[in-house]
């Protein structure tokens, strides 16, 4: 039994198995930093993929089919499945999780958006965090303050969060001299069933994305790593690494080696 197994003894199997699987060692303290390190751990481990949605597998949100899928079977998924599994072991771990619905603007042209990203709001304390871990693209790493212009830097990336009349809070993220948005939300809480038309959209819409091309992404102690259509990306403080893998034999390990899937 290891150390973390040792003091993790209040914990169900359920909830150590996902923390492995998640790479998240030490304390499990309702605090802050722990959230942190939960969401921290999550990104680098989990990647964020739609292989189910292209290949015609159905997608369940339901919490036992989405721990098989993600923690017995380490694969990922989008954020109606990442972020309703993370915000279970959140609340069965202690904290205060409400969950929302927001409309994603980065890269959309057909705006104001549809509601169609899942994320989360935890408090602690009297004080609220946004915490996300089911966007492909490159977003905060751990939860960000719900603190109305409050500039927050994660690394090379900086964040604050705005509040607008008609579309609530706005994520934005600084490029330049320029903030943009990335999403926003309204504090309109909502059940697990408020999410099945959204996610039923975007698996079965010929005009959503995820219909269209293989997408993946990972966090990794060196950047990041990226699928988009047939093409692999390799982010690294030395550059862009671009390759298409030319059997499938090759693109199978190519996943596992980047991503930890393995196809079935």
């Amino acid at each position: 039994m290891t150390n973390d197994t040792q003091q993790w003894t209040h914990l169900q199997p359920d909830i150590i198995a996902y923390l492995q699987r998640i790479g998240f060692t030490g304390d499990v303290g309702v605090n802050a930093d722990t959230l942190s390190r939960l969401q921290e751990c999550h990104i680098h481990s989990v990647p964020y993929e739609n292989l189910d949605i292209l290949h015609g597998v159905p997608i369940s949100l339901e919490i036992p089919r989405l721990f098989d899928k993600i923690v017995t079977r380490r694969r990922g998924g989008y954020c109606f499945e990442l972020n309703a599994l993370f915000g279970w072991l959140l609340a069965e771990l202690g904290f205060e999780v409400v969950h929302y619905f927001s409309r994603f603007w980065r890269d959309e042209t057909d705006t104001p958006p549809k509601r169609r990203h899942h994320i989360l709001q935890v408090t602690l304390d009297g004080e609220r965090y946004l915490s996300d871990v089911g966007v492909g693209g490159i977003v905060p790493r751990r939860p960000l303050r719900m603190m109305e212009l409050e500039v927050q830097q994660q690394g090379s990336e900086i964040y604050r969060m705005e509040r607008d009349a008609e579309f609530g809070w706005l994520l934005c993220e600084q490029k330049g001299e320029t903030w943009h948005r990335i999403y926003s939300f309204t504090e309109e809480p909502q059940l697990p069933k408020d999410y099945v038309m959204a996610s039923f959209w975007c698996e079965h819409a010929p005009e959503s994305i995820f219909k269209q091309l293989a997408i993946a992404a990972i966090r990794t102690e060196e950047g990041r790593n990226t699928i988009a259509g047939e093409e692999f990306r390799i982010f690294t403080a030395d550059g862009v690494q671009v390759f298409k893998p030319e059997t499938d034999e090759a693109y199978r390990e190519a996943l596992k080696t980047h991503f930890g899937i393995e196809l079935h």
